[in-house]
């Protein structure tokens, strides 16, 4: 019997979508459907309009404005949230305590790390399989630069770095994939500093403009991170830097390349094409966390992982709150930077109107 997969959320039209995430939902069901084991049964969307659209695309029947009653009456085995990460928390508790076995979840994994520890402590009381959309751990440059290390071709790691616009939105996905380099090794402790002058906001949530982070890993291993205007000073997707060597990801020379000290010749490795963003990576991210779904096994897209890097991006702000070093994990459950802005204690001018 297929297992039955339900939609939460739809997005924008498909002709909308994006690589900055609109439509995901597309995205997801363009992966089911290729899944010889799944159906797609239902959707629920507050948009009539997105969710009709959603339906008609994918020759879906049932349709909810309310998501309460899809799960209740359709009682799906996979469901796939496609919203924004303040609504994450209840709907995968929601979904997680109405029977769904698996939960493919969009990033960022919730809006304070408080919601986000308790998805996890919810699905492991529900036994229910709970996956974050952090797709890249799936392309064949990230997969080779993990190669890479494995194989010990720049030696033991020492220092990973990262730019990119900011912690919380895109980069969710690179503390996930530092982690990936550096074997789900949790850090202990994290010291950052952030500058928001200038309201900016992802998915409804204030983001810094530019911050400097250096994290420790438990394993010795230092963990760079530089955003916003100062992600010039890294100049590459990722950077992993061995006692014998470097891996950059994303730089002007390629995809993903590498030398070592002794030669000192970069070297391109062929990626095939792909670079930091395909969508298919989702499709293949999807199709692993279904298959290990029905094994009983877990897919590396599991919550576990996306809690790992949860804690490191509250981690950061709550340094920048604290104005001091900070234990990882964090006692804290808000989110830093929304409360500093809530308190006064950071002004940012507001953003301007569109």
């Amino acid at each position: 019997m297929a297992l039955k997969a339900a939609f939460i959320g739809t997005g924008k039209k498909r002709e909308k979508g994006t690589l900055d995430g609109y439509a995901m939902a597309y995205t997801h069901a363009d992966a089911y459907r290729t899944i010889e084991d799944v159906e797609m049964v239902a959707v629920a969307d507050i948009s009539a309009e997105n969710g009709q659209a959603f339906c008609d695309y994918y020759s879906i029947e049932s349709l909810y404005p309310d998501y309460s009653a899809m799960l209740a009456e359709v009682k799906p085995d996979i469901v796939s949230i496609c919203t924004w990460p303040h609504l994450h928390e209840q709907m995968v508790v929601d979904a997680a305590r109405a029977g769904a076995g698996m939960i493919y979840c969009e990033k960022p994994m919730a809006s304070t790390v408080g919601a986000a520890r308790n998805m996890v402590s919810v699905c492991e009381e529900e036994d229910c399989q709970l996956y974050f959309n952090h797709q890249r751990r799936y392309g064949k440059s990230f997969g080779g630069a993990k190669k890479l290390l494995d194989e010990g071709v720049i030696g033991q790691l020492e220092r990973i770095e990262w730019s990119a616009g900011n912690l919380y939105d895109y980069g969710s996905h690179n503390f996930d994939m530092a982690n990936y380099f550096n074997n789900e090794t949790k850090c202990d402790w994290a010291i950052c500093q952030i500058d928001y002058r200038e309201e900016s906001l992802a998915f409804g949530q204030h983001i810094e403009n530019q911050a400097l982070a250096l994290l420790h890993y438990e394993n010795d291993v230092w963990h760079v991170i530089m955003t916003g205007e100062g992600a010039g000073a890294i100049p590459c997707h990722h950077r992993c830097v061995g006692s014998e060597g470097v891996i950059e990801l994303g730089s002007a020379r390629g995809a993903l390349t590498y030398r070592t000290w002794g030669d000192g010749t970069w070297i391109e490795v062929d990626t095939e094409g792909e670079g930091m963003h395909l969508n298919s990576y989702i499709e293949r991210a999807i199709t692993d966390a279904v298959s290990n779904f029905q094994t009983g096994t877990w897919s590396m897209m599991n919550m576990y992982n996306a809690l790992n890097a949860t804690e490191q991006i509250f981690a950061c702000w709550e340094s920048a709150r604290r104005r001091a070093r900070v234990d990882i994990p964090v006692d804290i459950d808000d989110n830093p930077l929304s409360a500093m802005v809530d308190s006064g204690d950071l002004q940012p001018a507001p953003k301007p109107a569109e």
